[in-house]
């Protein structure tokens, strides 16, 4: 009976892979498990009268809010056509050189996930515009799909990610449980812009990676990564109404303000959310795409992804409550004193755990299933907060393009034309997988390109 809570998890995961909703999937099995806990008397049904409060808690955070205005700045954005502005001015600027359009859908990518922090939306999107260009130029199918589906997948760690609004709530919650059981009764804390501060080099470096992957793959096989034609470069002026520099500077100042005055503390995060989606509105209108028929597309999306997010979350809640009760913190605990190798072992592991997780749920579910239970721990044992997010953040990105079952690859395979085989998409993914491997190894042995900037910033 010792290993009920494991039991508990295990459970949760199966039920999971059915493919019942995930919010209900938590509720009722971890409800369930209890009156069975009950019968047994294993289960003090005391715990689970926290669980109003802990309800009144998630629906008056204030930082969640954030959640659906940066979900309405991306899907108002992915209705502007500023994607396709971006790709086209980049083409014009990459195009002539070997991989040139591959290092255009990075540079766009990158854009796009510092706009809109939607994995699915940025993929879907690229698919669409840059899949068919790129095939038809004579692109590799296996670079272009893996090009795509890797760079859609930014959005997960280049703020201002809805995944790191997400983690910096949970760990905040952690940071302060941790302090508190080690005495300590003025504890300090972390906030979402110290994840998205925390974010910005290891984003960078990985948008490098994925440029010199570009740039080498055309040095040794440039016939899989030809550049365009001056007839392409040609037809792609002739349909642009502005020229590259006027397609890039209204999501750059948009970017610029909404994470500037974050990290700057001009702004917190859900404050900086409202002025993204008024941004995003207004570039919208300033490319005639602010009509009725998009705005209720962008409202109806933010509503279900809302409505997703805050039921996963109670659910989650409740699946807390029940774990703990059957002891489950001190079970994970006592598994990670016995690891040998100390806090480097523990935190190995928790990776790998999460990396597998990610093969078959979503990054929420880890986020607010797994996070609460180890991130505790881990703190404990002296894992710097900001670094372990960001740790986390890019394990849950590599689980994207993991496959089978990455939901980028989903994305893309929905979109993609027929003559291109799964398989192509899975294989052209794995150079990308290996180079968010690497740097989660040199985020390890280099913890300040996580540390160093947020130090400068509130050092």
């Amino acid at each position: 009976m010792d290993y009920l809570a494991l039991y508990l998890f295990g459970l949760v995961c199966l039920v999971l892979l059915t493919g019942f909703p995930v919010a209900f999937a938590l509720a009722g099995t971890s409800l369930l498990f209890a009156g069975f806990g009950v019968l047994i008397g294993h289960f003090d049904m005391a715990f689970l009268h926290a669980l109003p409060n802990r309800l009144y808690g998630i629906m008056s955070n204030t930082t969640l809010l954030a959640v659906p205005l940066f979900v309405f700045m991306g899907l108002m954005l992915e209705k502007s056509k500023v994607a396709e502005n971006l790709l086209d001015a980049m083409a014009i600027l990459f195009g002539k050189t070997k991989a040139g359009m591959g290092i255009a859908v990075t540079l766009v990518g990158m854009l796009l996930a510092a706009s809109t922090g939607i994995v699915g939306a940025t993929v879907v999107t690229m698919g669409l515009l840059a899949l068919p260009t790129m095939l038809k130029r004579g692109y590799c199918a296996r670079y272009s799909t893996g090009i795509i589906a890797a760079t859609g997948t930014l959005g997960q760690i280049i703020p201002p990610s809805i995944a790191l609004v997400l983690l910096g709530d949970v760990l905040a919650s952690s940071y302060q449980q941790a302090q508190l059981n080690m005495g300590i009764f003025s504890p300090k804390t972390i906030s979402v812009g110290d994840l998205f501060a925390g974010a910005i080099v290891p984003g960078f470096i990985l948008v490098g990676f994925y440029i010199l992957y570009s740039v080498v793959l055309a040095i040794v096989k440039p016939s899989q990564v030809p550049s365009l034609t001056d007839e392409d470069i040609s037809a792609i002026k002739e349909r642009r109404k502005v020229g590259p520099l006027m397609a890039l500077i209204p999501p750059l100042m948009l970017i610029a303000v909404v994470l500037g005055s974050i990290l700057l503390g001009f702004a917190t995060p859900t404050e900086a959310s409202g002025i993204g989606a008024f941004g995003a509105m207004v570039l919208a209108l300033w490319q005639k795409q602010l009509n009725l028929a998009n705005l209720n597309y962008v409202m109806q999306g933010t509503l279900k992804v809302t409505a997703m997010v805050f039921m996963i979350l109670i659910g989650a809640a409740i699946f807390s409550l029940v774990f703990r009760g059957f002891g489950g913190e001190e079970l994970v605990v006592s598994l990670f004193e016995q690891l040998p190798g100390g806090v480097f072992s523990a935190v190995v592991v928790v990776m790998f755990v999460m990396f597998l997780l990610g093969f078959i749920l979503d990054f929420i579910e880890i986020t607010f299933v797994v996070v609460p239970i180890v991130a505790p721990i881990l703190l404990m044992l002296g894992v710097d907060p900001i670094w372990l997010g960001i740790m986390i953040a890019v394990n849950l990105q590599t689980s994207f393009l993991t496959p089978p079952f990455g939901f980028a690859l989903f994305y893309l395979r929905g979109v993609a034309e027929k003559s291109i085989l799964t398989t192509d998409i899975y294989k052209g993914v794995i150079p990308f997988v290996l180079i968010q491997l690497l740097l989660l190894v040199l985020m390890a042995i280099y913890p300040e390109l996580v540390t160093w900037l947020p130090s400068k910033l509130y050092g």
